[in-house]
């Protein structure tokens, strides 16, 4: 599993000239000439499943990974009512033979873009300035099927994924920094950072693209945010590396993070306690505001990046 940029994408029409997507991130949806087609839950997951496949897959082994838990006679039954119940929708979404399933080569799967898309990013050895969109920011920035998480190969491809997706936000901030587009670089650094804030790769990037566009607090900033998520989830400081990036910027090279800005008030006002005594009130420095912690409880191994 997982080869998803390696599957072939389908013609952008089936053969009644219907445009056929299949959204798997940030949710399943069917859509014909963009319009949601509704599909029971049981066909929802053999699509998905076929969809996240790099290759046909015999009946036997599709039956088998989606109902692990019945006997072989039932997981059967259960496959063919599923493909009964897909070809309900009125479009072939399954190329189906006697001993192989395969999801429809005429359907355009956005995982399967987004994929390619990752991969392209991550091979510095060759340009993609047509994908440094808004498009390819917000595809990398969803989860996939975020709420499908009671199966372990859901789990396993939604990993995988999720591995593949901060690596390529880095890169895309990476590329877009170099290139100057200091906006889009911070948004798709903070794309990466939102996914994974224990991930100091993402804030590395980020700082990156805050120092080229001369914004040196937002940088200290988020070098100060980075810390403090790191000692409250792990116990741990923020590295070498990337107190080395933020020195240079700082006075005589010592961090010195930015002091949030306190309001006080006017040295008149004052508060009466019950027998009408008036008491000067005195404001201490407010404490920051901690961050939220991580959704996630861990990321799993680094992945490494693979060539299309």
């Amino acid at each position: 599993m997982g080869h998803w940029s390696r599957y072939r994408p389908g013609g952008p029409m089936s053969a009644e000239g219907h445009v056929i997507t299949l959204r798997l991130l940030k949710g399943f949806a069917l859509l014909v000439d963009h319009k949601r087609v509704p599909v029971s839950s049981s066909a929802q997951r053999l699509l998905a499943f076929l969809a996240l496949q790099d290759m046909p897959r015999t009946r036997t082994y599709v039956a088998g990974t989606l109902w692990p838990d019945v006997t072989a006679s039932r997981a059967n039954a259960n496959l063919r009512s599923s493909l009964w119940r897909a070809t309900r929708t009125g479009h072939q979404v399954i190329d189906a033979s006697t001993q192989e399933l395969a999801i429809s080569k005429n359907i355009d799967v956005d995982l399967h873009t987004a994929a390619r898309h990752a991969h392209r990013l991550l091979d510095m050895s060759h340009p993609c300035d047509d994908i440094l969109t808004a498009q390819t920011r917000a595809d990398l920035s969803a989860d996939l099927l975020p709420e499908w998480s009671e199966n372990e190969w859901v789990l396993i491809e939604q990993e995988q994924y999720h591995e593949l997706r901060l690596y390529a936000l880095e890169a895309m901030t990476e590329r877009l920094t170099a290139a100057g587009r200091h906006g889009e670089a911070v948004a798709a650094g903070l794309a990466a950072v939102r996914a994974e804030p224990l991930r100091e790769s993402a804030h590395r990037v980020l700082m990156n693209a805050h120092l080229a566009a001369g914004n040196r607090g937002a940088a200290l900033l988020q070098y100060e945010q980075c810390g403090r998520v790191l000692r409250e989830e792990l116990g741990l400081e923020p590295s070498q590396t990337l107190r080395n990036l933020v020195s240079p910027h700082t006075e005589s090279g010592a961090l010195k993070i930015p002091a949030r800005r306190v309001v006080r008030p006017p040295a008149s006002d004052v508060l009466r306690d019950a027998t009408g005594e008036a008491e000067r009130v005195t404001f201490s420095q407010a404490e920051p505001r901690p961050l939220p912690r991580s959704r996630r409880a861990g990321t799993g191994p680094p992945m490494p990046s693979r060539p299309q």
